[in-house]
C-alpha cells in the first residue's frame, strides 16, 4: 500500500499510522527499529504520479556523549574543534538512513551527519535546521540540551510535533542548497519527532522531491506518536546494534 505525500489525507494518515506501528514493532534495537521506519517511509510514500516521493529519509536521536562508542565520540570531538566534550553533552546521532544514493543507506557511510555535537544553545543556533526542528517540537533549546528530571517529567509525554519547510530551495533552514537541494530536486522537507521519557529527542526527516503542503505535513504529528511509542521501549543497552571492529572499519568510508 502506498500513500500520496502531496495530499496525505486523513485516510492515508490512519492507514500509514497502523502500518508504521507494525513495521517499527519487534525490533531488538532502536537502530533497527529506526531503519525499518525510514525504509517503510522511503518505499511507501509516493507522489501523485506514483513515483517515489522522497530522495532521502533519515532518523536522528540525541544521545549523551559518554554513552557513544569511541568511533562516534571521535566524530563528535572533531566537530567540536578545540572545545572539550562533556560526558553529558547531547550529540544528535544519525540512527538510520535510506535514500537513492548508495552512500545514503548506512549510517556508517555518512561523512558529516553521523554525530553532531550540541554543546550549547548558542552553537545550535548556528545550525538553523536543527535549531528550528527543536523549536517546532515546542522546546526551548536549553531544555533539549540539558533536560532536568523535572523538565523531562513535565514535557516527555507532551512534546511531539512537525518541522515543515514547504519550499526547500532557497530556505535558510536547509543547508547544502546547490549540492543537495538543487542537485536532487528537493522541493519540501518534513520532519516529525518528539521527546522520549529519557529526555532524549528523536526526529524522522523526509527530504521530498514532491511539493508537500502544510495540510499534509501536519498529519505527520500523529506518526510522531507511533514512532515515539516504538522507541520508548528501548533502554541504554538496546539503542545501537552490536558491531565487531572489522565490520565497523569496513564500513567507515566517505560519502
Amino acid at each position: 500500500m502506498t500513500y500520496d505525500l502531496t495530499k496525505f489525507d486523513l485516510g492515508d494518515m490512519l492507514k500509514c499510522s497502523l502500518s508504521l506501528r507494525e513495521t517499527a514493532a519487534g525490533a531488538p534495537t532502536l537502530e533497527i527499529s529506526a531503519q525499518r521506519v525510514c525504509r517503510f517511509l522511503y518505499d511507501e510514500l509516493h507522489g501523485a504520479d506514483g513515483q517515489r516521493a522522497c530522495a532521502l529519509v533519515r532518523c536522528y536521536k540525541t544521545n549523551a556523549y559518554g554513552s557513544l562508542d569511541p568511533d562516534l565520540q571521535a566524530v563528535a570531538r572533531d566537530a567540536l574543534g578545540s572545545e572539550a566534550p562533556r560526558s553529558t553533552m547531547k550529540v544528535l546521532t544519525l540512527m538510520a538512513t535510506v535514500g537513492q544514493s548508495a552512500g545514503w543507506n548506512s549510517r556508517h557511510l555518512s561523512r558529516g551527519h553521523r554525530a553532531i555535537p550540541l554543546p550549547s544553545p548558542e552553537i545550535v543556533e548556528k545550525a538553523p535546521m536543527i535549531a528550528q526542528l527543536i523549536k517546532e517540537l515546542g522546546l526551548q533549546l536549553s531544555y533539549a540540551l540539558q533536560p532536568s528530571p523535572d523538565i523531562v517529567k513535565e514535557l516527555a509525554g507532551k512534546r511531539h510535533g512537525v518541522f515543515h519547510v514547504e519550499h526547500a530551495f532557497g530556505s535558510p533552514y536547509i543547508p547544502a542548497q546547490q549540492e543537495f537541494v538543487a542537485r536532487f530536486g528537493i522541493k519540501s522537507v518534513v520532519g516529525f519527532g518528539g521527546m522520549l521519557a529519557t529526555g532524549d529527542l528523536f526526529a524522522v526527516i523526509l527530504f521530498a522531491t514532491v511539493h508537500v503542503p502544510t495540510s499534509a505535513a501536519e498529519r505527520f504529528k500523529s506518526l510522531a506518536l507511533d514512532v515515539k511509542s516504538a522507541f520508548s521501549r528501548f533502554n541504554d543497552r538496546t539503542i545501537f546494534n552490536e558491531m565487531n571492529l572489522s565490520t565497523s572499519s569496513a564500513l567507515r568510508q566517505p560519502e
